[in-house]
């Protein structure tokens, strides 16, 4: 993929305007490749279990907060916006930069499909009976069918609707975010909201914030 880089952006200079064209088409087919040859190998990761994965104290507020900053930068160009909600700051054992991965993929695919002038709903509390944070993704989309609310989660699943046509992605986001969650001894879970929309629901073993937490990375 370097050296393909690197062969597009020679024949960019070395070609007269009328390549224009099907120059930005190639380095845009070979971006979305470098993206999911970069899922595939989080993917692999992931399937391999905790072996390899380092953990430490990561604050979800600090972290939630980060993805928001970003995906409210991303919405401004659909006219909506992301709001927030922390009820308390919790800490997850756990690796940042997966955790990370986990809540942008649901964030950014709320802001895909969300009507234009609504907003994404980002919702984190505790559940005392279980010791969990509970952080909830909501938009005012399409929904899914029903029958697709658990299938969203396997890897390459596309919805033939309009959910699934308006983004080139291959299906691999909310495949990560699943593993990623279960690989943090939580669970996830997707439902169709009452008013319209989709809600994904995750939870993770967490605590008060009462230690220091590692900085935030990105994947």
């Amino acid at each position: 993929m370097a050296r393909l880089s690197v062969a597009l952006e020679l024949a960019r200079q070395r070609s007269g305007p009328g390549a224009s064209g099907a120059l930005e088409r190639i380095t845009l087919e070979s971006e979305r490749l470098n993206e999911l040859i970069g899922r595939l190998l989080t993917i692999a990761k992931l399937e391999s279990g905790e072996d390899g994965i380092e953990k430490s104290a990561v604050r979800l507020e600090e972290l939630i907060s980060e993805v928001a900053k970003d995906a409210a930068f991303e919405a401004q160009s659909r006219q909506c916006y992301v709001a927030v909600d922390i009820s308390e700051d919790l800490v997850v054992m756990g690796s940042a930069s997966l955790l990370r991965s986990a809540i942008e993929n649901v964030i950014r695919n709320g802001i895909r499909y969300t009507k234009e002038g609504t907003h994404v709903q980002i919702t984190l509390e505790r559940d005392d009976l279980t010791n969990s944070a509970v952080l909830t993704v909501e938009d005012s989309g399409p929904g899914v069918p029903t029958d697709a609310l658990e299938k969203i989660f396997r890897p390459f699943y596309r919805i033939d609707d309009a959910r699934g046509r308006q983004t080139g992605g291959v299906g691999l986001g909310l495949a990560i975010t699943e593993r990623s969650v279960l690989l943090h001894g939580g669970t996830i879970k997707a439902s169709n909201r009452p008013q319209g929309g989709l809600k994904v629901e995750m939870r993770l073993p967490a605590t008060a914030v009462n230690i220091p937490a590692t900085p935030v990375l990105a994947v």
